[in-house]
């Protein structure tokens, strides 16, 4: 693992409505260097408040992964191309992670 903060991985999470609407963002995250690579994974079932009541929707959750320094440029992408108002974008640094993965990501996003 390296020792940059900036450079440490960091996983990015954030749900779509629809799978077309999750593809689009991995192709434009990946194309434009903000994630070495993306995971979309169907079936995710949400529950939550909005607007005054409790909604339930299927929805398509989208894990990117990239670099700690590209926070700020992937989660703004998010918000400008993402679907929702109020987008949950998320971001987690794993505690662990094999070396060479890392050293991909990192030379994929920079």
């Amino acid at each position: 693992m390296t020792m940059n903060p900036s450079s440490e991985l960091l996983l990015v999470v954030t749900s779509f409505p629809k799978l077309e609407d999750a593809q689009a963002m991995a192709r434009k995250l990946v194309e434009n260097r903000l994630a070495a690579c993306v995971q979309i994974q169907e079936g995710i079932h949400s529950i939550y408040h909005w607007d005054g009541k409790v909604c339930e929707e299927k929805e398509v959750l989208l894990s990117a992964k990239t670099v700690a320094d590209k926070w700020l440029e992937i989660s703004g992408f998010i918000k400008s191309h993402h679907p929702y108002d109020l987008p949950e974008v998320l971001g987690f640094h794993p505690e662990k992670y094999e070396e060479q993965y890392g050293k991909w990501v990192q030379a994929e996003v920079k």
